[in-house]
C-alpha cells in the first residue's frame, strides 16, 4: 500500500493536517456506531431523548474500532508522517465526544491543543505539551458518521502548529501547561485560516500534534459521531537527528522554529 505522494506531505508540513477520504471502511463505521448508539443510552429514533449537546464516551477496542485503525492505507500514511518504527498500532479508538443537534452551548467549544503528558493530575489544564511532542506523534479524527458543515465538524486552524511550536520552543523539556498555552486565547494562532474537519464516514484527519483546534455546536439534524484518538510513539520525536533523517511531523517543528514556514 502506497502512502501520501509529496503534495500531501508538503502540505501537512505547512497547514498541519491531510485528510484521507474511505481511510476505513463505511461498514466498519456503521458497526462502531452502533455499538456507541447503545452506550449513549439514547434512542436513536427517538431525538425527544437527544436532550444533551454532547455525550462523552470513553476508550474502545472492540474488532470495529481496532481494525478503522489500522487499515493499510493508515498505516503507510502513518509511516509517511511519523516514521516507519516510530508509531505504536493503535489498540482502541476514543474518546468519542457525541455531539447532538442542540440550540445549547456544548460548554466545549473553545480553541485549543490536546495535552500529551502530565495527564496523571486531576486539573487537566495543568496536562502539558513540549516542542518535542512528547506521548503524542499525531491528532487523529475518525469520522464514524457523515459530516457536513452544520454537523459540528471540528474547526481547524491551518498552520497554527507553527505557531504553537515557537510558543513551547523556550520551555524545553518542561513544555507548557494546557492553562499557559491558553492564557491569551490563542491569539498567536487567530489569524490563520479556518477549516472543517467534515466528509463522510470512513474519513480520518491526520493532524501535527500541535494543531490548535476547536468544537462547536451542532446545527444539523442528525447526531455526530467522531473519535480524537492520538496516535502514540514508540520512540520520542527528536528535533535534531543524525544523518537529517527527520519525519515530517519533525521538519514541522524545526521548519517552525528555523523561521522557514
Amino acid at each position: 500500500m502506497t502512502g501520501l505522494d509529496h503534495a500531501q506531505i508538503e502540505r501537512f508540513i505547512d497547514e498541519g493536517f491531510v485528510r484521507i477520504d474511505a481511510a476505513f471502511p463505511r461498514s466498519l463505521a456503521d458497526e462502531g456506531r452502533a455499538i456507541l448508539w447503545r452506550d449513549t443510552g439514547v434512542d436513536p429514533l427517538e431525538p425527544k431523548t437527544w436532550t444533551k449537546p454532547v455525550v462523552r464516551l470513553g476508550m474502545y477496542g472492540q474488532r470495529p474500532f481496532v481494525e478503522a485503525a489500522n487499515t493499510p492505507v493508515l498505516r503507510a500514511a502513518f509511516d509517511e508522517l511519523v516514521g516507519r518504527g516510530r508509531w505504536l498500532p493503535p489498540a482502541m479508538l476514543g474518546t468519542f465526544p457525541i455531539r447532538f443537534p442542540s440550540p445549547d452551548d456544548p460548554g466545549d467549544a473553545g480553541w485549543h491543543v490536546d495535552a500529551s503528558f502530565g495527564t496523571e493530575s486531576p486539573d487537566f489544564m495543568s496536562w502539558r505539551v513540549n516542542v518535542a511532542s512528547r506521548g503524542r506523534a499525531l491528532l487523529l479524527l475518525f469520522l464514524f458518521s457523515d459530516v457536513g458543515e452544520p454537523d459540528a465538524p471540528t474547526r481547524i486552524r491551518a498552520g497554527s502548529h507553527l505557531d504553537i511550536a515557537r510558543q513551547l520552543a523556550p520551555a524545553g523539556e518542561q513544555g507548557l501547561t494546557l492553562r499557559e498555552l491558553a492564557a491569551n486565547g490563542f491569539a498567536e494562532t487567530a489569524h490563520r485560516p479556518e477549516v472543517l474537519a467534515t466528509g463522510e464516514a470512513g474519513t480520518v484527519y491526520l493532524c501535527h500534534p500541535f494543531l490548535v483546534h476547536a468544537a462547536q455546536p451542532h446545527r444539523g439534524a442528525r447526531p455526530r459521531f467522531l473519535a480524537q484518538p492520538p496516535l502514540l510513539p514508540a520512540e520520542p520525536l527528536r528535533i535534531e537527528r543524525e544523518h537529517g533523517e527527520h519525519s515530517p511531523v519533525e521538519r514541522a517543528i524545526r521548519g517552525a522554529l528555523r523561521g522557514d514556514l
